[in-house]
């Protein structure tokens, strides 16, 4: 009897402090996010386009050389809502260890990086070379490429990861077994 006790305040304390962290995270507009990733994505964006064109850096605004193509990197290039979205992912699923669930979010966050950052430098490009097609590609990337990028990289975790929980779910099964 004191084992399923104890059971049952782990399992309560580590859901607490699991959503007590996305809580948080969510808090002043998603900033954390911003804060992390926008530099990062700024400065690999320019350093790459720097290597092609011979760019020049002005805050968040990226110039091209002699050409009069200024990159602007706002909040929704950097993509904090998607950050976001994979770091509920990983925190609602329960039954995971600390390091493991490190190792998740730290996967889940680089592979976005990664893969928005030259999603950014390849918009970028198009931009500037073939620029009559940027806005149906740069709207095609955000609002299809990005969801099934999130999702897409959710499913990998999955994978690699052995994650049998289903978010949100597993935990409301839980608690309702600890109920009864």
């Amino acid at each position: 009897m004191k084992k399923k006790s104890e059971n049952k305040r782990a399992f309560v304390y580590s859901m607490f402090l699991r959503y007590f962290i996305i809580l948080i995270s969510s808090l002043g507009n998603l900033w954390v996010f911003y804060f992390i990733f926008t530099p990062l994505t700024v400065y690999l964006t320019y350093f790459v386009l720097d290597l092609i064109f011979e760019a020049s850096l002005f805050g968040t605004t990226i110039f091209l050389g002699s050409l009069a193509y200024p990159i602007e990197i706002i909040d929704a290039c950097v993509a904090g809502s998607a950050y976001f979205l994979l770091l509920i992912f990983n925190l609602s699923v329960p039954n995971i260890n600390l390091l493991k669930r490190l190792k998740m979010v730290g996967f889940a966050f680089l592979s976005f990086f990664i893969v928005n950052s030259i999603r950014i430098i390849s918009l970028s490009m198009i931009y500037i070379l073939k620029p009559e097609i940027f806005n149906v590609t740069h709207l095609l990337s955000w609002y299809l490429g990005s969801v099934v990028l999130v999702v897409g990289i959710w499913f990998i975790e999955v994978k690699i990861f052995k994650i049998k929980d289903i978010p949100f779910y597993s935990d409301i099964k839980s608690i309702i077994r600890y109920l009864k």
